[in-house]
Protein backbone atom coordinates (compact mmCIF):
# COMPACT_ATOMS: atom_id res chain seq x y z
CA UNK A 1 0.00 0.00 0.00
CA UNK A 2 1.28 3.27 -0.77
CA UNK A 3 2.27 6.16 1.74
CA UNK A 4 -0.99 8.30 -0.10
CA UNK A 5 -2.93 5.41 0.22
CA UNK A 6 -2.17 4.75 3.75
CA UNK A 7 -2.90 8.39 4.89
CA UNK A 8 -6.51 7.88 3.52
CA UNK A 9 -6.87 4.52 5.47
CA UNK A 10 -5.09 5.60 8.76
CA UNK A 11 -6.28 8.99 9.02
CA UNK A 12 -9.92 8.62 9.78
CA UNK A 13 -10.43 8.65 13.57
CA UNK A 14 -9.61 5.70 15.48
CA UNK A 15 -13.15 5.46 17.21
CA UNK A 16 -16.02 5.21 15.43
CA UNK A 17 -19.93 5.73 17.33
CA UNK A 18 -21.27 2.27 17.44
CA UNK A 19 -25.05 1.11 17.23
CA UNK A 20 -27.16 -1.27 16.58
CA UNK A 21 -30.26 -1.40 15.20
CA UNK A 22 -33.59 -1.72 17.50
CA UNK A 23 -34.87 -5.44 17.47
CA UNK A 24 -38.83 -5.10 16.60
CA UNK A 25 -42.04 -6.99 18.31
CA UNK A 26 -42.56 -10.19 15.94
CA UNK A 27 -45.69 -12.11 16.85
CA UNK A 28 -44.38 -15.39 15.66
CA UNK A 29 -41.33 -15.15 18.14
CA UNK A 30 -42.57 -15.87 21.87
CA UNK A 31 -39.79 -14.61 23.54
CA UNK A 32 -39.92 -11.13 21.87
CA UNK A 33 -42.80 -9.88 23.40
CA UNK A 34 -40.82 -6.51 24.81
CA UNK A 35 -39.26 -4.21 21.93
CA UNK A 36 -35.69 -3.79 22.98
CA UNK A 37 -33.03 -1.40 21.88
CA UNK A 38 -29.32 -1.09 22.15
CA UNK A 39 -28.42 2.73 22.80
CA UNK A 40 -25.28 3.67 20.97
CA UNK A 41 -21.83 3.94 23.06
CA UNK A 42 -20.41 7.21 22.94
CA UNK A 43 -17.52 7.84 21.35
CA UNK A 44 -14.49 7.40 22.85
CA UNK A 45 -11.92 10.58 23.01
CA UNK A 46 -8.71 8.45 24.27
CA UNK A 47 -8.24 6.77 20.68
CA UNK A 48 -8.46 10.37 18.78
CA UNK A 49 -6.11 12.01 21.87
CA UNK A 50 -3.67 9.26 21.58
CA UNK A 51 -3.44 9.94 17.38
CA UNK A 52 -3.06 13.64 18.19
CA UNK A 53 0.02 13.02 20.81
CA UNK A 54 1.32 10.87 18.52
CA UNK A 55 1.36 13.00 15.52
CA UNK A 56 2.26 16.21 17.64
CA UNK A 57 5.38 14.24 19.32
CA UNK A 58 6.55 13.34 15.60
CA UNK A 59 6.38 16.79 14.48
CA UNK A 60 8.09 18.12 16.87
CA UNK A 61 10.76 15.48 16.90
CA UNK A 62 11.61 15.47 13.17
CA UNK A 63 11.60 19.09 13.72
CA UNK A 64 14.29 19.02 15.67
CA UNK A 65 16.26 16.31 13.86
CA UNK A 66 14.98 15.57 10.43
CA UNK A 67 12.79 12.64 9.39
CA UNK A 68 16.40 10.50 8.67
CA UNK A 69 17.60 10.68 12.45
CA UNK A 70 13.93 9.75 14.01
CA UNK A 71 13.05 6.46 14.69
CA UNK A 72 9.63 4.80 15.68
CA UNK A 73 11.59 3.93 18.91
CA UNK A 74 12.11 7.51 19.92
CA UNK A 75 8.81 8.76 18.74
CA UNK A 76 7.10 5.76 21.32
CA UNK A 77 9.19 6.68 23.97
CA UNK A 78 8.61 10.32 23.95
CA UNK A 79 5.15 10.03 23.43
CA UNK A 80 4.85 7.28 26.08
CA UNK A 81 2.97 4.98 23.80
CA UNK A 82 3.83 2.00 21.35
CA UNK A 83 4.49 1.04 17.82
CA UNK A 84 1.38 -0.80 17.73
CA UNK A 85 -0.41 2.25 18.50
CA UNK A 86 1.68 3.90 15.65
CA UNK A 87 0.63 1.10 13.48
CA UNK A 88 -3.14 1.54 13.98
CA UNK A 89 -3.50 5.40 13.37
CA UNK A 90 -0.99 5.70 10.76
CA UNK A 91 -0.03 2.38 9.54
CA UNK A 92 3.75 2.89 9.63
CA UNK A 93 6.37 5.68 10.25
CA UNK A 94 6.38 6.38 6.36
CA UNK A 95 3.07 6.85 6.87
CA UNK A 96 2.96 8.79 9.89
CA UNK A 97 5.81 11.52 8.28
CA UNK A 98 3.54 11.96 5.49
CA UNK A 99 0.85 13.17 7.89
CA UNK A 100 3.07 15.33 9.94
CA UNK A 101 4.35 17.07 6.36
CA UNK A 102 0.16 17.80 5.58
CA UNK A 103 -0.12 18.79 9.37
CA UNK A 104 3.37 21.05 8.77
CA UNK A 105 1.38 22.44 5.61
CA UNK A 106 -1.71 23.27 7.33
CA UNK A 107 0.60 25.29 9.97
CA UNK A 108 1.32 27.48 7.15
CA UNK A 109 -1.83 27.72 5.57
CA UNK A 110 -5.12 25.69 6.08
CA UNK A 111 -7.33 25.26 2.62
CA UNK A 112 -10.17 26.67 4.51
CA UNK A 113 -8.82 30.03 4.86
CA UNK A 114 -7.70 29.91 1.07
CA UNK A 115 -11.59 29.27 0.63
CA UNK A 116 -12.52 31.82 2.26
CA UNK A 117 -10.44 34.51 0.70
CA UNK A 118 -11.78 33.02 -2.94
CA UNK A 119 -15.69 33.39 -1.83
CA UNK A 120 -15.39 37.18 -1.07
CA UNK A 121 -17.17 39.54 -3.01
CA UNK A 122 -13.46 41.61 -3.03
CA UNK A 123 -11.75 42.82 -6.14
CA UNK A 124 -8.73 40.86 -6.67
CA UNK A 125 -6.54 43.17 -5.85
CA UNK A 126 -7.49 43.09 -2.32
CA UNK A 127 -8.06 39.31 -2.67
CA UNK A 128 -4.46 39.54 -2.90
CA UNK A 129 -3.74 41.91 -0.31
CA UNK A 130 -5.82 39.19 2.16
CA UNK A 131 -3.66 36.51 1.17
CA UNK A 132 -0.13 38.04 1.70
CA UNK A 133 -1.61 39.21 5.16
CA UNK A 134 -2.79 35.96 5.76
CA UNK A 135 1.07 34.47 5.05
CA UNK A 136 2.66 37.22 7.07
CA UNK A 137 1.01 36.94 9.92
CA UNK A 138 1.23 32.82 10.20
CA UNK A 139 5.00 33.02 9.19
CA UNK A 140 6.37 36.04 11.48
CA UNK A 141 3.50 35.92 14.09
CA UNK A 142 4.61 34.81 17.74
CA UNK A 143 4.22 31.29 18.91
CA UNK A 144 5.18 29.40 15.73
CA UNK A 145 4.71 25.74 15.86
CA UNK A 146 7.02 22.48 14.92
CA UNK A 147 5.68 22.65 11.32
CA UNK A 148 7.78 25.37 9.37
CA UNK A 149 11.32 23.25 10.86
CA UNK A 150 9.52 20.01 9.32
CA UNK A 151 9.15 21.80 6.11
CA UNK A 152 12.41 23.40 5.81
CA UNK A 153 13.86 20.07 6.46
CA UNK A 154 11.93 18.84 3.62
CA UNK A 155 12.68 21.63 1.00
CA UNK A 156 16.81 20.64 2.03
CA UNK A 157 16.27 17.14 1.66
CA UNK A 158 13.11 15.60 0.05
CA UNK A 159 11.96 12.62 1.43
CA UNK A 160 9.77 9.61 -0.18
CA UNK A 161 6.91 11.34 1.17
CA UNK A 162 7.32 14.70 -0.78
CA UNK A 163 4.90 13.05 -3.31
CA UNK A 164 2.12 12.76 -0.91
CA UNK A 165 2.69 16.07 0.51
CA UNK A 166 2.14 17.88 -3.04
CA UNK A 167 -0.86 15.93 -4.16
CA UNK A 168 -2.51 15.68 -0.60
CA UNK A 169 -1.78 19.76 1.10
CA UNK A 170 -0.15 21.82 -1.90
CA UNK A 171 -2.18 21.11 -5.24
CA UNK A 172 -5.44 22.20 -4.09
CA UNK A 173 -4.01 25.13 -2.67
CA UNK A 174 -2.51 26.35 -5.41
CA UNK A 175 -5.58 25.85 -7.22
CA UNK A 176 -7.21 28.12 -5.35
CA UNK A 177 -4.09 30.06 -5.52
CA UNK A 178 -4.21 30.14 -9.44
CA UNK A 179 -7.52 31.29 -9.68
CA UNK A 180 -7.00 34.48 -7.65
CA UNK A 181 -3.78 35.45 -9.74
CA UNK A 182 -5.56 34.74 -12.81
CA UNK A 183 -8.09 37.39 -11.81
CA UNK A 184 -5.46 40.12 -11.08
CA UNK A 185 -4.14 39.36 -14.27
CA UNK A 186 -7.03 38.26 -16.31
CA UNK A 187 -5.86 35.54 -17.67
CA UNK A 188 -6.69 32.15 -17.89
CA UNK A 189 -5.27 30.59 -14.93
CA UNK A 190 -2.95 28.12 -17.21
CA UNK A 191 -1.29 30.86 -18.84
CA UNK A 192 2.57 30.75 -17.98
CA UNK A 193 2.14 34.58 -17.25
CA UNK A 194 0.15 33.44 -14.11
CA UNK A 195 1.90 30.44 -12.76
CA UNK A 196 5.11 32.94 -12.88
CA UNK A 197 3.26 35.26 -11.07
CA UNK A 198 2.25 33.02 -8.32
CA UNK A 199 5.65 31.74 -7.76
CA UNK A 200 6.62 34.98 -7.33
CA UNK A 201 4.02 36.39 -5.04
CA UNK A 202 4.25 33.00 -2.80
CA UNK A 203 8.12 31.86 -2.80
CA UNK A 204 8.90 35.17 -0.39
CA UNK A 205 6.56 33.96 2.10
CA UNK A 206 7.59 30.62 2.16
CA UNK A 207 11.12 31.97 2.42
CA UNK A 208 10.37 34.27 5.52
CA UNK A 209 8.19 30.78 6.66
CA UNK A 210 11.02 28.27 6.63
CA UNK A 211 14.24 30.58 7.57
CA UNK A 212 15.78 31.08 10.81
CA UNK A 213 14.17 34.02 12.67
CA UNK A 214 17.52 34.52 14.58
CA UNK A 215 19.47 34.76 11.03
CA UNK A 216 16.50 37.03 9.31
CA UNK A 217 17.35 39.02 12.64
CA UNK A 218 20.77 39.12 12.37
CA UNK A 219 21.02 39.45 8.87
CA UNK A 220 18.16 42.16 8.28
CA UNK A 221 16.95 43.48 11.50
CA UNK A 222 14.78 45.62 10.24
CA UNK A 223 12.40 43.65 8.27
CA UNK A 224 9.99 42.59 10.58
CA UNK A 225 9.74 45.69 12.38
CA UNK A 226 6.94 46.75 12.42
CA UNK A 227 5.13 43.45 11.13
CA UNK A 228 2.09 45.29 9.32
CA UNK A 229 4.86 47.40 7.50
CA UNK A 230 6.44 44.12 5.88
CA UNK A 231 2.84 43.03 4.93
CA UNK A 232 2.12 46.39 3.28
CA UNK A 233 5.32 46.49 1.15
CA UNK A 234 5.02 43.01 -0.10
CA UNK A 235 1.47 43.56 -1.26
CA UNK A 236 2.60 46.20 -3.03
CA UNK A 237 6.10 45.17 -4.36
CA UNK A 238 3.57 41.89 -5.76
CA UNK A 239 0.78 44.17 -6.96
CA UNK A 240 3.23 46.59 -8.76
CA UNK A 241 4.79 43.12 -10.67
CA UNK A 242 1.90 41.93 -11.39
CA UNK A 243 0.50 44.81 -12.90
CA UNK A 244 3.78 44.89 -15.14
CA UNK A 245 2.81 41.56 -16.20
CA UNK A 246 -0.62 42.10 -16.92
CA UNK A 247 0.26 44.57 -18.98
CA UNK A 248 2.84 42.80 -20.69
CA UNK A 249 0.63 40.00 -21.49
CA UNK A 250 -2.34 41.49 -22.61
CA UNK A 251 -3.58 39.82 -26.11
CA UNK A 252 -2.05 42.09 -29.33
CA UNK A 253 1.06 42.86 -27.20
CA UNK A 254 4.36 41.83 -29.11
CA UNK A 255 5.16 39.23 -25.96
CA UNK A 256 1.57 37.70 -25.47
CA UNK A 257 2.47 35.01 -26.20
CA UNK A 258 5.67 33.94 -23.98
Amino acid sequence: MCAYCKIEHYALPALRRIGSCPISYNPAMPNSSKKTTTKPRSPRSDGAETRQQILQTAGQLFALKGYGRVTSKEICAVANTNVAAVNYHFGDRDALYAAVLIEAHAQLVQLTDLEQIRQTDAPPEQKLRALISLFINRTVGTGQSWGFSVLAHELMSPSSQAATLLQVAVLPKIRIMVQLIAQVLDLPPDHAAVQRGLAFVVMPCVMLAIAPKTLLGQALPSLFDPKNGLTLDLTDYALAGLAALKQKHQPGTPSSTS
